[in-house]
């Protein structure tokens, strides 16, 4: 019987290469994190990584492939999360300007802390960067075959391709997957939580320059979006 290990090891780093580099879903957490603290920020991370796990479903089930398949379909998702984008860098850049300080406590950290959940978990339903990796790669985890881990890795992959090459079509792979994004919504907000806690003005930073990678991210869906359906 095959060892799983090296598989569910190799998993763990696809999942924190594919979550770690900047992106609009790394810019909600660590806003939120700074805003709102440690539990909002992973509870944010975990609406992103619940939408990967309804990607994952849906592909086994062909219903990705199914909004692919419809233009439309795809640039309506991607306007809206574009809008989407552009409203939570808004939300940011407000929170930069007024100054974040504290954090909430009790029932008021509870309730951010599921805000940045829906929030994280809509915005990433309508990621195309999401729905465009299940259509590639994520559908042909579980498939017998190989992959090259690390050269999916965004903006360096081309850089590391072929370090690490494993077997796909395990079970273990998925659970790796999914447990490396795991310790990444978990690790992230609390290094923001320990930065925040020694340098004052770090909370404002964060939020200003997550608004500028939502607004940016933003601008480029929706005219993505406008291309399409015109």
């Amino acid at each position: 019987m095959p060892n799983p290990l090296p598989s569910l090891l190799a998993g763990v780093v696809f999942g924190l290469a594919l979550a770690a580099p900047p992106g609009p879903m790394n810019a909600v957490i660590a806003e939120e994190s700074v805003s709102n603290g440690w539990l909002a920020g992973a509870r944010t991370g975990l609406g992103a990584m619940t939408a990967d796990a309804v990607f994952f479903v849906g592909s086994l089930f062909g219903v990705v492939a199914f909004v692919e398949r419809f233009p439309t379909v795809r640039a309506a998702m991607v306007g809206v999360g574009g809008a989407l984008m552009c409203y939570f860098a808004y939300g940011a850049a407000r929170d930069a300007t007024g100054g974040v300080e504290t954090v909430p406590s009790g029932d008021g950290a509870a309730r951010q802390a599921a805000t940045g959940f829906r929030k994280a978990f809509v915005l990433a339903l309508t990621n195309p960067y999401q729905i465009l990796f299940w259509l590639t790669i994520g559908v042909g985890l579980l498939e017998p075959g190989e992959l090259d881990v690390l050269a999916y890795t965004p903006y360096v992959g081309a850089d590391l391709a072929g370090l690490l090459v494993v077997r796909t079509g395990s079970p273990a792979l998925i659970v790796g997957f999914f447990l490396g994004i795991a310790l990444w919504i978990t690790g992230f907000p609390a290094a923001l939580r320990a930065a925040q806690r020694r340098v004052a003005a770090f909370a404002p930073v964060v939020a200003g320059a997550s608004a500028l990678v939502l607004a940016g991210f933003g601008v480029v869906f929706l005219v993505d979006a406008v291309r399409t359906l015109l």
